[in-house]
């Protein structure tokens, strides 16, 4: 009886709602679409490399469900475009439903070879997306800016589909890694202007060559890719003198692979410059390095009678972890600019030799919680086996500079003590940021008063930064820095990051004082 029962109920159910269903009547389109975007701009994008995916709605404002015989792509199969309406992927739809007072997403994307099409004008690759046909048609136009690009990648197995990993001349010794990249061949040791470069994994350079980057090069690397340098090799990055901060043409650019806006200054993009130990003689000048997780790391040779690394008039931005990473290295710089790191925008770790003069180190990272200040140094390392190892900080000079940025203190100065190594620091004439209202930082290292380690510094003064969130480190003629420069090392250094000569009246840090509009 019951099962009986439940038949009768599930019947009338089925009557009820196919008496009071009323069947949805679609009437033709008559060209009234209307439309969230009448042109997509896909940014930029390189050859054969695929765009982001961007989206429109299309909209119906009328009172009837209406009906779009087609919509689809001007150029048909033949479109470098894809498109995805209503879930459905394809080039050419038929019959594409819209209720009364709604609305559907398109979606679109795009591969582009240049090779393959000629209907390119300077790179601009177009098309359109067509609603219905004759006079009641409606169009939104498609836009997209290909770069030809020189790419350089790993090889990969055929069969096994496994990506070539490096393998490093270490010590006389073969080391095989789990690096993915691989050796550039003799052909690729010069990075010209002509083209940009799109970089997978890490370009390595052979034993004994050098990688030159020539004046206005561009590169872009791909995630988890880099540079990196081996034992006995250089790098020469030999960007060219420009006066223009926004043009700046003939500095070289070392960023990610995505050109969208929207990743202009997204950090942790790529890896890094990575300088191995023994790696010797390498050179950074007229560079901007960004977006990257490590900008510069530089690892061992700390005695050599030519520092490890020489980096003058370079810009190091959004490094997801450091700016520059030295572990028991040496590096000189000059009119050297670094901001926004995850952790600090410069490390001298390990121990090692750092000396950097009129150079602005600052952070003011927003992205989250960091656990180090815009300078650090130590000298010592945990081996794998929890043994602390101690190194010589055998000097770590900071000379007119700027040591500023959004947490307080901004100078860390890790030593464990011990009378076999020694711990040498000295800031003179810099701008720096530290108070210790907490009385947290004690010790001969931290007394302000030391004429061995601090000479002639202002504290917590503001340094009028232009705009520290888009890394504009220009100061303003409000700042603290004004003319407090030391002369012997403004001599040393005469002109400032922008070619403005500075040896009259020096500021400190990178740049001299601008009056902004």
């Amino acid at each position: 009886m019951k099962r009986l029962l439940y038949v009768v109920f599930l019947v009338s159910m089925l009557f009820l709602y196919n008496s009071c269903r009323k069947d949805f009547e679609f009437s033709p389109s008559t060209g009234s679409l209307q439309f969230s975007k009448d042109t997509i701009y896909l940014d930029t994008v390189f050859s054969n490399i695929g765009s982001s995916t961007y989206n429109f709605k299309v909209y119906n404002r009328s009172d009837n469900d209406i009906i779009i015989p087609t919509v689809k792509l001007g150029l048909g199969d033949a479109s470098a475009y894809r498109l995805n309406v209503d879930g459905m992927a394809g080039k050419t739809f038929e019959n594409v439903e819209i209720l009364a007072k709604d609305s559907l997403y398109i979606f679109v994307e795009t591969t582009v070879d240049i090779a393959n099409h000629t209907n390119l004008t300077d790179y601009l690759y177009t098309d359109q997306i067509e609603f219905d046909t004759n006079s009641n048609q409606q169009k939104v136009e498609l836009v997209t800016l290909v770069k030809d690009a020189i790419f350089i990648y790993p090889n990969r197995d055929n069969t096994t589909k496994v990506v070539e990993t490096l393998t490093l001349n270490i010590g006389g010794e073969s080391i095989e890694t789990d690096i993915q990249g691989r050796e550039l061949l003799p052909a690729e040791l010069t990075f010209t202007n002509e083209k940009p470069y799109v970089i997978y994994g890490f370009a390595a350079t052979p034993s004994g060559e050098t990688i030159t980057i020539n004046p206005g090069a561009r590169l872009h690397f791909h995630e988890n890719s880099g540079l990196l340098i081996t034992e006995g090799s250089s790098i020469k990055i030999q960007g060219g003198l420009s006066t223009d901060q926004e043009a700046m043409e003939n500095q070289v650019i070392l960023e990610g692979d995505r050109l969208e806006p929207d990743f202009s200054e997204t950090p942790g993009q790529w890896n890094s410059i990575w300088l191995l130990d023994g790696s010797v003689n390498n050179e950074i000048h007229y560079t901007t390095i960004k977006n990257a997780t490590v900008g510069v790391l530089a690892d061992g040779n700390p005695n050599e009678s030519i520092d490890k690394l020489t980096i003058t008039n370079s810009q190091i931005y959004n490094s997801s972890a450091f700016g520059i990473l030295g572990r028991n290295t040496s590096i000189n710089g000059e009119n050297v600019v670094i901001n926004n790191s995850g952790q600090s925008s410069f490390a001298g770790t390990i121990g090692g030799k750092y000396n950097f003069t009129h150079s602005t180190i600052a952070n003011y990272w927003d992205n989250g919680f960091r656990q180090y200040p815009a300078v650090l140094l130590n000298n010592f390392i945990v081996d794998t086996d929890n043994n602390t190892v101690l190194t010589d900080l055998t000097e770590a000079n900071f000379n007119n500079c700027i040591i500023y940025g959004n947490d307080n203190p901004e100078i860390l100065l890790d030593e464990i003590e011990d009378a076999t190594v020694s711990f040498n620091f000295k800031f003179t004439n810099c701008l720096i940021r530290f108070e210790d209202n907490n009385n947290n930082f004690t010790g001969a290292n931290y007394d302000l008063n030391d004429t061995n380690h601090y000479e002639g510094n202002l504290f917590n003064q503001s340094p009028d930064f232009k705009n520290t969130s888009l890394n504009e480190m220009m100061i303003g003629d409000k700042s603290a820095a004004i003319n407090q420069g030391n002369s012997i090392f403004s001599n040393q250094v005469p002109f400032d990051i922008l070619n403005i000569n500075r040896t009259s009246s020096p500021d400190l840090g990178a740049y001299q004082h601008v009056t902004f509009p």
